[in-house]
């Protein structure tokens, strides 16, 4: 082992035990990431003719039991799925770990779809008021799976490299970390960014699509390949290939958007 690499102390995943409660780091990480959303998300709904804290927080609430269960499934279907036909109860073995951002995705999608319809709003411009709030969750998330010395990157010579101990002795990138920036703050930055002026509906939430799914493209070549997976077709992983249909579907969104395919009027929704 080098120990001119930074080792990995190996952090209890478990921050504190309260009688048979266990309070984890990367729960932890999650109410950080819904806390936020519900103060700013609070902020923006004051600032917005056409939100109010009531209408967020039903939203809000909703979305997030749809994103933990699509995270889940979504987890078992693109990463575990032969455990599961060997098991199927293995979908519900919620003890064994196991999220996906995809799968969450497309939960918190189903949410702001059904909450649209049944308030009889645009799809698209719920989606525009959502998606700045979700960067600092999905960067706090990261951050969590470093704590927990898990999912780490490819080995590499680079002086910032760290060892990380269940990884093996090779120094190895941080890729949680390059995520948690890429994926939490600088897509939060570039949402928040852009969402300051009027836009055409549907054009912040293509961008958060767009954004996320060349973040994590980029990231992905830094982080080491799921083991039972490795490299699919392309040479890319299970995580690319998921997010090249975020961001083709986030430029055909962008794109529609400009044309005023989701309404014509401009919507600003941060200041």
């Amino acid at each position: 082992m080098n120990q001119d690499y930074y080792v990995h102390p190996g952090y209890d995943p478990v921050l504190v035990s309260l009688g048979p409660l266990d309070i984890r780091w990367y729960g932890l990480m999650y109410l950080i990431g819904l806390a936020f959303a519900w103060w700013w998300g609070n902020k923006q709904a004051d600032r917005h003719p056409d939100w109010s804290r009531e209408n967020w927080s039903d939203l809000l609430f909703w979305g997030f039991l749809a994103l933990i269960i699509g995270g889940r499934v979504g987890y078992v279907l693109f990463y575990q799925f032969e455990s599961m036909l060997a098991n199927p109860l293995y979908l519900f073995d919620i003890t064994s770990g196991g999220m996906s951002f995809h799968g969450g995705l497309l939960g918190a999608i189903a949410a702001i779809v059904f909450y649209a319809l049944k308030k009889k709003r645009s799809i698209m411009s719920v989606g525009d008021f959502v998606a700045p709030l979700v960067p600092i969750g999905l960067g706090a998330g990261r951050i969590g799976n470093y704590i927990n010395g898990e999912l780490w990157g490819r080995v590499t010579d680079v002086p910032w490299a760290v060892i990380f101990p269940a990884g093996g002795p090779e120094p190895r990138h941080a890729s949680q970390l390059y995520q948690a920036f890429l994926e939490g703050a600088v897509l939060f930055a570039l949402l928040y960014w852009f969402s300051r002026k009027p836009r055409p509906v549907g054009a912040i939430g293509g961008l958060f699509l767009l954004g996320y799914g060349c973040a994590r493209l980029f990231t992905e070549f830094f982080r080491e390949p799921d083991a039972h997976l490795g490299l699919l077709a392309g040479s890319l992983s299970m995580g690319q290939w998921l997010s090249l249909p975020m961001i083709i579907g986030g430029a055909v969104i962008m794109w529609l958007a400009y044309r005023g395919q989701f309404g014509k009027n401009l919507k600003q929704t941060a200041k």
